[in-house]
């Protein structure tokens, strides 16, 4: 819960430090510099927005390539050669294997999420101005509605974190139970619920005195932008259901991968489990603009991702009981302690996949919201917006953008063998020269193991970050902004079924 309230906690704060410096202080949220075409405000809050891109990127990656290199090198060795339990303190990477829990599960996962988070909301008040400077002469969004629209996925936002605290509370308070999945899920449903009802009180202040929604396309009146939040919160909730379906040992599809025991039922099982999420995104996507426009889109992501302390909570569960078994091996604590946290460590690998379906469903609604208002920012103002693909630029652009994902996790699949490999060779190498280690007389040299891992991160993580951030720069000045939108699309929708 700390890590997941921090998540929040410091998203909302640096948006309303870039209000208050940037918006106020600089008075660039004021009526003259939207008129007069500059998005000063938008660019301050899409630089933040990227800063906390960056910065997922090298922790997730980084991360992801530490904590995997570390499991396969302490799991091929240990367990399968060694013949010695997971978590065994005899193996030298055993503790890598661990730190890596931390390092990967929960620094990188925290980023991740914070990133999406301040992406939604960003591309909320982004899209906002934006739709405000290319609307019609004779439909103009009058500046006090631009100004709510302005602060709305804000406020919503900020619900979202009280619900959640609320929603945390209840584990808390509750007294312990022998089913700590049940009482996740209520946690994560909870605060849903309150930051759905807690979104209808504040759209009712902000937008109830407002008469003509015609020029900003609120359909069914003030509320339309909470009835596309709304559904970014249950779609979000029922993503998460599904992924649980897919991942938990009490349904079909895992207990069917047990039984195979191969990695064709599980890359099959994987395969099936992109379909239904997709449909769920499909139909939100479609609802969420027909109710408010290409504003309820970005609405949907900050309504999915408005409780996100609750679910990084919910999320981080899985890494701490994996390293609590981790320390319950290591101390060499009776067999009774380790079936506990092996329980809870499987709920919290089921838990962590309902949160990476809320990380993946939230950032394309907030990806498409984003590269619309991309697309706004080279558009005459006055022009309608069209990604025509019978244009051969945006086509080409959007297969070369589809091969990217695939190009990117192709390296850092390869990036995680090789330090894989290099963590392998030197376990191997310690039990074969130092004398006495598996006979526990002797004490691995678990500091080379952490370098290892942290020197192959490092290393490895740094062509796929070049790759993300160059190419779309140099595909932008080559083949100019249409070529980039085309990119852009391909990339979300292949990223999506990767994720």
């Amino acid at each position: 819960s700390v890590m997941g309230l921090c998540v929040g906690g410091f998203a909302l704060l640096g948006l309303f430090l870039v209000y208050l410096i940037f918006g106020y202080g600089l008075g660039h949220i004021k009526t003259e510099s939207l008129i007069e075409g500059q998005h000063v405000f938008t660019q301050c809050l899409s630089c933040y927005a990227l800063g906390c891109s960056i910065v997922a990127m090298f922790n997730r990656v980084g991360g992801g390539i530490y904590t995997k290199a570390a499991d396969m090198g302490a799991d091929l060795v240990g367990k399968t050669e060694a013949h010695i339990p997971e978590d065994d303190p005899r193996n030298p990477a055993t503790i890598a294997d661990n730190v890596g829990d931390n390092v990967g599960d929960v620094a990188g996962l925290g980023s991740d999420l914070l990133e999406s988070f301040v992406g939604a909301i960003s591309s909320a008040i982004i899209l906002a101005v934006s739709l405000s400077l290319h609307a019609e002469a004779d439909a103009a969004i009058p500046y006090d509605v631009l100004q709510k629209m302005m602060y709305f996925p804000l406020v919503f936002a900020s619900i979202g974190l009280i619900a959640s605290i609320l929603g945390i509370a209840f584990v808390l308070l509750k007294k312990g139970s022998d089913n700590p999945h049940r009482d996740l899920n209520i946690s994560t449903w909870s605060a849903a619920a309150i930051t759905i009802i807690g979104g209808f009180v504040a759209t009712y202040m902000l937008f109830k005195g407002t008469s003509d929604f015609s020029a900003i396309s609120f359909n069914i009146g003030f509320i339309s932008p909470w009835i596309a939040a709304s559904l970014g919160v249950v779609s979000g909730v029922v993503i998460g259901g599904i992924a649980e379906y897919y991942t938990s040992y009490d349904y079909k599809p895992t207990q069917l991968i047990a039984l195979a025991s191969t990695i064709t039922q599980g890359l099959a099982v994987g395969m099936k489990s992109c379909m239904l999420p997709l449909i769920v995104l499909g139909l939100t996507t479609y609802v969420s603009y027909a109710v408010s426009g290409m504003f309820g889109i970005a609405m949907a992501a900050v309504g999915m991702l408005s409780f996100v302390s609750a679910t990084v909570s919910v999320d981080t569960y899985g890494p701490i009981s994996d390293n609590a078994g981790g320390i319950a091996e290591m101390a060499e604590l009776e067999p009774a302690v380790r079936d506990i946290t092996d329980k809870l460590d499987s709920v919290g690998n089921t838990t962590a996949a309902i949160g990476k379906g809320f990380a993946i469903g939230s950032a394309s609604l907030a990806a498409l919201s984003l590269m619309v208002s991309f697309l706004y920012a080279f558009l005459p103002a006055g022009e309608t917006l069209s990604l025509d693909f019978t244009n051969p630029l945006i086509l080409a652009g959007a297969l070369v953008g589809g091969a990217l994902p695939f190009l990117f996790s192709g390296m850092l699949i390869e990036a995680v063998a090789n330090a894989a490999r290099k963590m392998v060779e030197e376990v191997r190498r310690q039990f074969r020269e130092i004398p006495g280690i598996l006979e526990g007389k002797a004490k691995p040299d678990y500091k080379t193991c952490i370098e290892i891992s942290s020197q192959g991160a490092l290393k490895e993580m740094r062509m796929p970050a070049i790759i993300s951030i160059i190419f779309p720069v140099i595909a932008g000045f080559l083949f100019g902004p249409y070529f980039v939108g085309g990119l852009l699309i391909g990339a979300t929708l292949s990223a999506i079924m990767l994720a």
